[in-house]
């Protein structure tokens, strides 16, 4: 999978924050306290990796995590300046939860802080959904020979 760039200050952006205030999902950051509680959802929903890449986020001042919650039920989450300074992810959503835009509301949330933070583009790793991505932000591919960033990485295998 490729790695992709997004523009923190392209038009797309206020179309993508739009759309996800259309869909009316809270989004939030994590609490410190949360910690156990994110990550053990998500080494339990995807992978080991991930839940190590969650670990970092919460290390980081604020805490580098948005999460969903709905009726106390953790819906999604999304991180970002996990594995490098800049990067989106790791980013997702119960798989009974998906199609409500949740991953949306995440997605856009994370960017708008990555922007408040003085980022100027963001770049999503090993990116799995490449045309959501592009459709939703105008996202474009980053021309390279390997997979960048995790060429060589150790993996879990995950669990869905």
């Amino acid at each position: 999978m490729p790695d992709l760039l997004v523009s923190l200050y392209s038009t797309e952006l206020a179309d993508l924050k739009q759309k996800a205030a259309d869909a009316g999902i809270s989004v939030r950051p994590a609490l410190p306290p949360e910690l156990h509680l994110v990550t053990g959802w998500v080494r339990e929903r995807f992978s080991q990796n991930w839940a190590s890449e969650v670990t970092v986020a919460f290390s980081r001042q604020p805490v580098a995590c948005l999460i969903s919650v709905e009726g106390g039920r953790l819906l999604g989450f999304a991180c970002y300046d996990t594995t490098a300074r800049g990067f989106f992810g790791p980013t997702g959503v119960d798989p009974e939860m998906r199609g409500r835009g949740i991953g949306l509301a995440l997605f856009s949330a994370c960017l708008q802080t990555m922007k408040a933070l003085g980022h100027a583009y963001a770049f999503i790793g090993d990116a799995g959904p490449v045309d959501f991505y592009a459709k939703t932000a105008g996202a474009i591919t980053i021309p390279a020979p390997d997979r960048g960033i995790y060429e060589g990485m150790l993996r879990s295998t995950p669990i869905i």
